[in-house]
């Protein structure tokens, strides 16, 4: 059995989202997983701590895409402005090639309530990184929470778009979209009587 070859994880993540896919996450073990690819058990838990990692490995890099963003936007930008850069940003981490990953991904996710919870908490960790950031941009408050919040829904509203049977738009695409349609929204309103 094959078991340092390179391309090992993502051998494994391929092999489980299928598994996850037609068997279920809960009756998919982790022993499964390596056997359909050949390799041990054991080899499984060398990539991952345990058959949930399989889903969310790159959660990091997938942060790190937003931040990038908004430290490379210009430093006059406001605070929406910053969350466009950053999206802009996490749009190369959803090419084409990945979208119909991210549909399976997601399917599994949905159909798994511990695992949606796992995916709520990384969206509010994503949120909670860049109000930081935003924050070290000089950014006050509430505005950078504000403005984070607002970038994340935006996300996950592009997100679920991108991931629909038959739609064909790029992730970039997308997300401005619903950008702009936030801007619509909050762009006209008028001040609002105060609640007592």
């Amino acid at each position: 059995m094959a078991r340092w070859e390179p391309g090992t994880a993502e051998r494994l993540q391929r092999a489980a989202l299928q598994l996850f896919a037609t068997r279920g996450f809960e009756q998919t073990t982790a022993a499964e997983i390596a056997q359909s690819v050949g390799l041990t058990e054991r080899t499984f838990f060398r990539h991952f701590s345990d058959k949930r990692e399989v889903l969310f490995q790159g959660q990091q890099r997938f942060a790190a895409s937003f931040l990038d963003g908004v430290r490379s936007a210009p430093p006059e930008s406001a605070p929406m402005e910053i969350v466009e850069c950053a999206l802009r940003s996490a749009a190369a981490f959803f090419p084409e090639e990945r979208r119909a990953h991210s549909r399976t991904r997601q399917q599994v996710i949905d159909q798994n309530p511990a695992l949606q919870e796992r995916e709520r908490n990384k969206l509010a960790d994503l949120a909670t990184g860049l109000a930081e950031a935003l924050r070290e941009r000089g950014v006050g408050e509430p505005a950078a929470t504000l403005a984070a919040q607002s970038g994340v829904t935006v996300f996950g509203i592009a997100f679920t778009q991108w991931i629909r049977d038959g739609e064909q738009r790029s992730f970039a695409d997308l997300a401005a979209g619903v950008l702009d349609e936030l801007r619509a929204v909050t762009g006209k309103t008028a001040s609002v009587a105060r609640i007592a």
